[in-house]
């Protein structure tokens, strides 16, 4: 085993342990959007995939490479889909709308009771 890889391999466990740290610090309500602010900037993952790929010489090189780059991929598009739900829970829902007497759809007053469009095109 070379210096460069075992250098190479502390490095990683030594993120592997900080990482964990930091992340299991972090309170659950604030967990899912922390991560996934994390996760669509993890672009720059891909571009460490696709240098991995450049100066890749062997088919191990370019296994690693195509592994990188399918995780980094997920990691991003994930990312993004999470911070899409988040934002869609706070969306207005539009309001309902309930047939009056007549059949004809009006809409609902705070009480709950539908009212009925006049002709000039306002609620009475």
């Amino acid at each position: 085993m070379t210096s460069a890889l075992l250098t190479d391999i502390t490095i990683f466990v030594l993120a592997l342990l900080v990482g964990f740290e930091v992340i299991s610090k972090v309170p659950a309500t604030l967990h899912t959007p922390l991560m996934s602010a994390a996760n669509s900037i993890h672009g720059i993952i891909l571009v460490g995939a696709m240098l991995i790929a450049a100066s890749a010489n062997n088919a191990l090189g370019y296994i690693l490479a195509f592994i990188a780059a399918a995780f980094a991929a997920m990691n991003v598009v994930g990312g993004y889909v999470v911070t899409g739900r988040m934002l869609k829970m706070f969306r207005r829902r539009p309001a309902p709308v309930q047939a009056g007497p007549d059949g004809k759809a009006g809409p609902i007053s705070p009480d709950g009771q539908a009212h009925q469009v006049a002709s000039g095109g306002t609620s009475s």
